[in-house]
């Protein structure tokens, strides 16, 4: 890391300044505004002062106590705020889980059950531009005045009951934004919930849901290991814990529907994609402990068969195992509810895999088709095509997405024209955050055959204090810039491990010379690939886009963009590129970042 700390050093002193001052969080003198005077932004700020700072969330992960005594404080913040967990039943929550797609699922259920004329809401995280895209009401996000009112509603409802015995008044940022959701849902009068697990699911918070009507679990793998654990079966017996043990009336219905002999006790009904045999294994053992009925999603081609081809709003073969989880899911609920046109069941008896009963195949209605066609999820195999440049955008931050996301990109060149004439280039950007192993994920990508790989931290601006969305205080700035110069180290050694050449150093600006707003770069070693790192997105996207994307134009490019040599060349071929196709991948805060700069519309 010695290289890695000297190349820190070319960080503008001013932004340093800058960037420490909007990391620091606002102390506890800080007094909440008036619900009447405050604005969107201002809710925002005072939201962001409930993350957890970097310092603090290490000393957390070092002396973490018994995680169900904080599922236990999240049913007390929800009582402060004036619900009770009973109140809960009422929103008719579809609860999902699982290490990727599980938001992708989400969006499936949503809004095929929209398609039914269902009002819907919808919980996930992250957000990608603003904080109010995690809580939607029939697929939009609340619009900033809903978004400001509830939130100094609840604000001042739990600073009203707060009591000298309690430590903390205020749940920490994604407690105080779910309990959020649960009251804008049952104040809109949903018909029914979609529920994202935010990591986890035995321990995390939303699962102090006691009654779904049905429950998901999409496709496990390694992710957060630090709070999950270390293999695939501990991670599947976190996410097995939303599983839930009461029956009702609508969950008997449905297992008569499927001529499943009843129990004395039965639990909510349950479904989850195919899984390797070692959490499979875990998830049915967890559902067996509780009576849970969990089922095993039988492929899309099982549904398609003997009809047309189901077309998918989200691109890649990997989001035909979250359309597949989701059709269950919605027509679940919708069987549970007494709703009719559920599609015809093809297997009249229920067919065991992997002893696991096989959920059942049936022909798709054409609500289903259409939800399924019409869902819109950013950041998530997204493409924008302006000009020359094509943008591919995939949140993909675990090993299996990352995997799902390159077959995807590759595919995607394969099918799109090539330029009759002129050279094209292939650009990845490239952030990854928390405990990721970024070395596995990079390695993973070199078969795209990049020819610049760019690194930056997931900040759209140098400064983020003026926008609030971005703000981030649960890392330092010599963190996430080590961060990214270590990207670049991992980067040029896969290069060195198959091409070996003598290892570029860069030389050190002469006094005088305007320092550049590329902190380091190297020079191709395979595939002609260079590697850059840059302070910011917007700092990134400059140099990748050349001015030649018609939505992204910047007033004018900060000095000493172009300083160092390898982007100076980099820059010409860029401007004479009859076609530029960039990746960007690695965090779904770096999608983010990369979508307020090239969709403006959406900070609006």
């Amino acid at each position: 890391m010695k290289r890695a700390r000297s190349l820190a050093t070319l960080w503008p002193a001013a932004e340093k300044v800058r960037w420490r001052a909007a990391m620091e969080r606002p102390g506890p003198s800080a007094s909440p505004l008036s619900a009447k005077t405050a604005s969107f932004q201002d809710a925002v700020r005072t939201l962001n002062t409930l993350q957890t700072n970097a310092g603090y969330l290490e000393q957390v992960k070092r002396q973490r106590g018994d995680p169900q005594t904080q599922l236990e404080a999240m049913k007390l913040y929800l009582a402060r705020s004036g619900l009770q967990v009973e109140d809960l039943d009422q929103l008719n929550i579809i609860h999902v889980t699982g290490t990727k797609g599980k938001g992708s699922t989400c969006a499936f259920t949503e809004r095929v059950l929209r398609s039914y004329g269902l009002k819907t809401g919808f919980f996930s995280s992250p957000h990608l531009v603003q904080v109010r895209e995690r809580i939607r009401i029939n697929g939009q996000p609340i619009s900033p005045e809903l978004f400001t009112k509830h939130f100094w509603h609840l604000y001042h409802r739990l600073e009203e009951t707060k009591d000298g015995s309690s430590c903390v008044s205020m749940p920490a940022y994604f407690r105080f934004l779910t309990l959020m959701a649960f009251h804008i849902f049952l104040q809109e009068k949903v018909d029914l919930a979609v529920v994202e697990v935010g990591i986890g699911g035995a321990y995390d918070c939303t699962n102090i849901i006691r009654k779904p009507v049905v429950c998901g679990v999409s496709s496990l793998g390694i992710d957060h290991t630090s709070l999950l654990g270390d293999t695939v079966e501990e991670i599947a017996w976190q996410k097995g814990g939303i599983f839930k043990v009461p029956g009702s009336p609508g969950e008997r219905r449905y297992l008569d529907g499927l001529g499943l002999a009843l129990k004395a006790q039965h639990g909510v009904p349950a479904f989850t994609v195919l899984q390797p045999d070692g959490p499979l294994a875990v998830l049915r053992d967890r559902a067996q402990q509780i009576s849970c009925p969990l089922y095993l999603c039988p492929p899309l081609e099982a549904l398609e068969e003997g009809g047309p081809p189901l077309t998918l709003g989200l691109d890649g073969e990997h989001q035909r195992f979250n359309a597949a989880l989701a059709l269950q899911l919605a027509r679940c609920w919708l069987q549970q509810k007494g709703h009719q046109g559920l599609g015809e069941l093809k297997v009249s008896r229920p067919s065991v895999l992997r002893q696991m009963p096989l959920a059942p195949v049936f022909q798709p209605t054409p609500h289903m088709r259409h939800g399924l066609r019409d869902t819109e999820w950013l950041g998530r195999t997204q493409v924008l095509r302006r000009g020359p440049l094509t943008w591919y955008l995939d949140g993909a931050h675990t090993t299996s997405s990352v995997q799902a996301c390159v077959r995807w990109f590759r595919q995607a060149l394969h099918r799109g024209q090539r330029p009759s004439r002129g050279p094209e280039v292939r650009i990845l950007l490239f952030n990854s955050t928390g405990d990721r192993d970024s070395a596995a994920l990079l390695k993973l990508l070199q078969p795209c055959q990049f020819d610049y790989a760019v690194f930056c931290p997931n900040l759209t601006e140098v400064s983020s204090a003026g926008n609030a969305d971005q703000q981030n205080f649960m890392v330092t700035l010599d963190q996430v810039l080590l961060r990214c110069l270590a990207h670049q180290q991992y980067w040029s050694h896969l290069a060195e491990a198959q091409a070996s050449p003598d290892l570029w150093s860069p030389p050190s600006p002469e006094p005088g010379e305007p320092t550049s707003s590329l902190l380091a770069s190297h020079p191709p070693c395979t595939h002609s690939t260079s590697s850059l790192v840059f302070s910011c997105i917007s700092h990134a996207l400059q140099w990748i886009s050349q001015g030649r994307d018609p939505v992204l134009q910047p007033p004018s490019p900060p000095q000493g963009l172009l300083a160092h040599p390898v982007a100076g060349s980099g820059a010409s071929v860029l401007r004479e590129a009859a076609a530029i196709h960039v990746l960007v991948t690695g965090s779904l805060h770096l999608v983010g970042g990369v979508l307020k700069l090239l969709e403006p519309a959406l900070s609006q």
